[in-house]
């Protein structure tokens, strides 16, 4: 209640400076140009400090998460916030590692068979489609066939792990970074926020305060439903692949669950290793595995996310799928995996500064 009291009367007060300035031409020139102003530095640090702000809003994003389970363990078991912290960071370190533990061994194993498997499935290819001349025709212009064969192939992939085992090093160090400066945030959010608070000039104080707590609400009720979403998704195909048989059942189910963590775009990334996985099984294992993903993309698409969407932030499906590809386009594959969270505080935080539209008919009746 005293929050929407402190929005009302922040927006009232905007309102009422627009008001008062409305009739002075010099102030609305002003006004125009400071916007203006505005908009070009924020478009210049996004075009020369973006990656940074991914990490900063990614380690804002963990502190959230942090904050959030801790807090749940300080009210239920009445321990202190620090202690509760500490069993949150602790558990989901052990949780982490036993995942890892379980399934990276097979893992490798069963990528080394899907290889090989992979590996013979193109020489079938190459013999069936050199056997009419349309086959020939296609074994033309894809490298399947000719001079390297599949050596150049080989050599093609040898290259690009090497980059990828680059790109993984660099990965890993920033997820590094996101979580340390995550639990830091965590440790003391206030501290933070009282430091950002000093930086915003005095008279507009309140209103940065305001958008904080907003941006801390948001992200707060958007993890929680997410969050809720992405275990529901994970132990549903989890349960599945271990019923039709799939090797990596455990590991797939989580990388499906994680997976979700991106809208739409994430059903099909974490589909495809568990195809690829069944592809090696046979034709009826694999029409099973890729029946398994489409039921549970229905059941949580139609079912669990208009439920979760009542309780936690609704964002309109449209607005999800533009703003990951804005943001894939600008910051590439994190933007795309931030792009949900970035937009829900976005869409929150306007919605505090600018005042409400009036009901539409059918709402009135």
């Amino acid at each position: 209640m005293e929050y929407q009291q402190k929005r009302r009367s922040v927006i009232k007060r905007t309102c009422a400076e627009d008001d008062a300035c409305s009739g002075c031409p010099q102030d609305r020139i002003a006004r125009l140009l400071s916007l203006s102003v505005a908009l070009v530095v924020l478009v210049v640090a996004i075009w020369l400090i973006g990656d940074v702000l991914l990490v900063v809003f990614s380690a804002a994003l963990c502190a959230v998460i942090l904050n959030g389970l801790a807090r749940f363990l300080e009210r239920r078991l009445r321990l202190s916030y620090s202690l509760s912290l500490a069993v949150v960071c602790i558990t989901l370190l052990l949780v982490s590692g036993t995942v890892i533990w379980s399934s990276g061994p097979a893992l490798g194993t069963q990528l080394n068979n899907l290889r090989d498997a992979l590996t013979s499935q193109i020489g079938l290819l190459q013999k069936q489609f050199s056997s009419s001349p349309q086959g020939q025709m296609l074994l033309h212009y894809i490298p399947l066939s000719g001079q390297g064969g599949l050596e150049s192939i080989g050599t093609h992939i040898a290259g690009s792990m090497t980059g990828l085992l680059g790109s993984a090093f660099g990965a890993v160090g920033t997820i590094f970074v996101v979580i340390v400066a995550g639990i830091y945030f965590a440790i003391s959010p206030s501290l933070y926020a009282r430091g950002v608070l000093r930086m915003v000039p005095a008279d507009f104080r309140p209103t940065a305060s305001m958008i904080m707590d907003t941006a801390g609400r948001t992200l707060q009720a958007w993890m929680a439903g997410q969050a809720l979403d992405m275990i529901v998704v994970g132990v549903l195909t989890g349960i599945g692949l271990w019923i039709i048989g799939v090797p990596l059942a455990l590991g797939l189910g989580v990388l499906a669950g994680l997976c979700n963590f991106i809208p739409y775009i994430g059903a099909i990334m974490g589909a495809v290793p568990a195809v690829l996985i069944a592809l090696s099984l046979g034709i009826r294992e694999t029409l099973l595995v890729a029946g398994l993903y489409a039921v549970v993309q229905f059941f949580e698409g139609n079912v669990l996310a208009p439920v979760i969407q009542r309780h936690a932030v609704r964002m309109p499906p449209a607005v999800a799928v533009l703003s990951q590809s804005l943001c894939g386009a600008v910051f590439g594959f994190p933007g795309l995996i931030l792009a949900s969270p970035l937009t829900a505080v976005l869409l929150a935080v306007g919605d505090v500064l600018t005042p409400p539209l009036p009901p539409e008919p059918d709402e009135d009746a």
